[in-house]
């Protein structure tokens, strides 16, 4: 399937990443020429913006820090209002390598989300403890839920196609963990097909990690009250797109 990479929207959304985001710009439009790139500032304090720009990328701004959720929601909005049929979300870290963007795009030739899992078979990434003890049983769980084998259903790097980008403009979720877990059981349960391919992850090319030990003590815990609310809220339905794509 020849990919067409113009109707391809990448979104980054990006708290405090100016050590890291214009080179992970940089990298996109290089690796991927004729895609168009969108960096979501979610309120960071320091030079985000500039970097993004100064690399040759938009910039959305929020005003306040809404987490990845927010940030993405602004992203899906923003492929509505200009036309994109895919948004696919990379990291702004330089965790997720945008060459591994077009076998997720291929694959949207026969789904409506695919995630780039980081335990399928590719790379050395390893979570331990607690943080993967909760990703296993989250998996087990999301796998039934969408009828397919998925085995990182917290990954941030996902595709989505004009179905998908439809229903997440308006239904995102912004809650802790909602953009990965809640994401999943929204799209599953509105009947959108989802599969996974392996790709490989990378070290942080700036800033501070998210997670460190004493923190992902308590994922465990947040994750499945984040599943439980994802599970008991009512299905929403897929809707056409009204812009003429």
């Amino acid at each position: 399937m020849a990919v067409v990479l113009d109707r391809t929207l990448i979104v980054m959304p990006a708290f405090n990443e100016e050590e890291s985001v214009g080179d992970v710009v940089r990298e996109v439009m290089s690796t991927l020429p004729g895609v168009h790139c969108l960096v979501v500032n979610d309120g960071s304090t320091d030079r985000t913006t500039a970097r993004a720009r100064m690399a040759g990328a938009v910039v959305a701004e929020l005003p306040v820090n809404l987490g990845v959720g927010g940030a993405m929601r602004m992203g899906f909005k923003y492929a509505i209002a200009h036309g994109f049929d895919n948004v696919v979300q990379i990291d702004s870290d330089g965790q997720h390598d945008p060459r591994n963007v077009l076998a997720l795009l291929e694959r949207l030739a026969h789904a409506d989300l695919v995630i780039g899992a980081r335990f399928a078979g590719a790379g050395e990434y390893e979570a331990r403890g607690p943080r993967r003890w909760a990703m296993r049983l989250l998996s087990f769980i999301l796998s039934r839920t969408a009828k397919t084998a998925l085995t990182d259903t917290t990954s941030g790097f996902k595709a989505s196609g004009p179905r998908a980008v439809t229903l997440f403009a308006s239904h995102y979720p912004a809650e802790y963990l909602g953009d990965t877990i809640e994401a999943l059981v929204i799209a599953s349960r509105a009947g959108c097909k989802i599969e996974q391919v392996p790709v490989a992850m990378r070290v942080r090319s700036g800033g501070q990690p998210s997670h460190n030990p004493i923190r992902a003590a308590a994922y465990l815990g947040r994750a499945f009250v984040a599943l439980c609310f994802a599970l008991i809220r009512p299905s929403l339905p897929l809707r056409p797109r009204t812009d003429g794509q």
